[in-house]
């Protein structure tokens, strides 16, 4: 079965113990670039499919994963992530905006 998709390190060996073989290859920053955000999708979208505890995990190792390619600093993301909630706010009060 072919999937030409990122995979967490420990998959190739883990499918080895199996007794399969993994074919892999260690993606370049452009191709490592495209497959986290692809990654990225299809975590959300197992999200949306499954709303479990494990799948936010998911996206937050891809989104850990992005941040250090990107090489953001997690205190600079949270400062970012503080600094437009006290501009902006949060979601806390489940506001939706229907028409401007």
């Amino acid at each position: 079965m072919e999937y030409h998709k990122l995979v967490r390190d420990n998959i190739p060996d883990i499918i080895k113990a199996k007794g399969e073989v993994a074919v892999t290859h260690v993606a370049n920053d452009t191709e490592y670039a495209q497959k986290l955000r692809e990654k990225l999708e299809e975590e959300v979208a197992e999200y949306l499919h499954d709303e479990s505890i494990s799948e936010i995990a998911d996206i937050l190792e891809v989104i850990d994963a992005i941040a250090e390619y990107k090489g953001f600093e997690y205190k600079e993301i949270v400062a970012v992530k503080q600094e437009k909630a006290e501009k902006r706010g949060r979601f806390a009060k489940r506001i939706i905006l229907d028409e401007s």
